[in-house]
């Protein structure tokens, strides 16, 4: 088993995509996405990438394919077999259990609709156990204000991610929150403590609008 967290040096992407942007929805050329994939699979091997929504749907996938999942998590209990995420301010959440893993999209809105509780739910299905989890470098407290009516219907349900930015104004610790309920279900978690707004050697939809996206990935 291994996980891998990716900055945004050593690819092929020009500015603003600069360098290793898996991305290929965000405007970079295509040419330099597919490379950027191609070196990421020619050193871990076959790696399965989604069509992230901000849904609540996992895929259980078993083989590469010519389509990427429209999904956001991927499920899997093949050895050998990676499975990514694409994030550049959402939480990139990797899961291992016994026999199986999963790489999941955790924004505001899958924080809200639980996938990450439906994908340990379908992997304890699969016949997982002994879970622990990842939360990879994401968008911290102190960055990711809010309005307040988004502010008060995230807390009503997970109020700790209540948080402030330096400038007092409302904002969200999703990292929290999610860690706290995984905790409460029994997954070990460990929470990187890189924000990608804060630190300039990851990409941020947040602090630079068009920008390109960084991975986790897991396998067995």
């Amino acid at each position: 088993m291994f996980t891998l967290f990716t900055d945004r040096y050593g690819g092929v992407s020009a500015p603003p995509y600069d360098f290793l942007n898996f991305g290929n929805h965000v405007g970079d050329d295509p040419a330099a996405v597919a490379n950027n994939r191609q070196a990421l699979i020619s050193r871990l091997g076959p790696t399965i990438f989604m069509n992230q929504v901000h849904g609540d749907q996992f895929v259980i996938v078993d083989a590469t394919t010519s389509e990427q999942p429209t999904c956001d998590a991927l499920i899997t209990t093949a050895p050998g077999l990676s499975l990514a995420v694409q994030v550049a301010d959402c939480i990139p959440l990797l899961i291992h259990a016994s026999g199986v893993v999963a790489a999941v999209h955790v924004g505001r809105k899958g924080l809200l609709n639980k996938i990450s509780l439906n994908v340990i739910s379908e992997m304890k299905n699969l016949g997982g156990e002994n879970f622990t989890a990842w939360i990879g470098p994401h968008i911290c407290g102190r960055c990711y204000e809010v309005s307040e009516d988004i502010y008060h219907e995230v807390i009503s349900l997970y109020p700790l991610s209540a948080s402030k930015t330096i400038e007092d104004t409302f904002s969200l610790d999703l990292a929290r929150a999610l860690s706290d309920e995984l905790t409460v279900h029994g997954v070990n978690v460990q929470t990187s403590q890189v924000c990608t707004v804060e630190s300039m050697d990851h990409f941020s939809y947040r602090r630079d609008g068009i920008t390109g996206r960084t991975l986790g990935v897991i396998a067995l």
